[in-house]
């Protein structure tokens, strides 16, 4: 499932300049790099989570203003990014997420969440996490697929 959603969100950015890649086509702050940019900084910050704990994120409640904004530009394209080196840096994190998925020896362990005010929960198992990962990627798989069509009619899940 994950690789299915993976693949879509990849196939968004098909034929598409690096310009492109970093436009906004909505009312919002999304653009179809930053999108693959932030999926790839999800899932790599919860791979991390699987192997060292909550530690993997910090405390999002100490979180400073410069904080939150260098976490905005995992939203869009910086300059000197590329549409190419997006996608292989997602190809690497997928990569990894599959490599743990393959070797964890227990899907039911747990562990910690970190402080945040959006955890309801205070403890997510591997298997969690890993669906808390398919589920993202679909999300922001549907949303490439609106600023794709937005920005040239293109259709990814049609």
């Amino acid at each position: 499932m994950l690789a299915k959603h993976r693949h879509f969100l990849r196939f968004t950015t098909r034929d598409l300049t690096d310009e492109q890649a970093g436009l906004r086509t909505t009312a919002g702050e999304l653009c179809l790099g930053g999108l693959i940019k932030h999926v790839t900084s999800v899932e790599r910050k919860w791979g991390d989570f699987l192997l060292d704990g909550p530690s993997a994120f910090g405390d999002f409640t100490a979180m400073t203003e410069a904080d939150w904004e260098r976490r905005a530009d995992e939203f869009r394209m910086l300059p000197g990014e590329t549409l190419a080196g997006v996608l292989a840096d997602y190809a690497e994190v997928a990569r990894r997420t599959d490599g743990l998925v393959a070797t964890l020896p227990d899907l039911g362990a747990v562990q910690p969440l970190p402080k945040a005010p959006w955890f309801q929960d205070t403890h997510w198992s591997a298997r969690r996490v890993l669906m808390h990962i398919v589920a993202e990627t679909a999300q922001h798989a549907g949303h490439a697929d609106i600023i794709r069509e937005s920005l040239d009619g293109a259709k990814s899940m049609a």
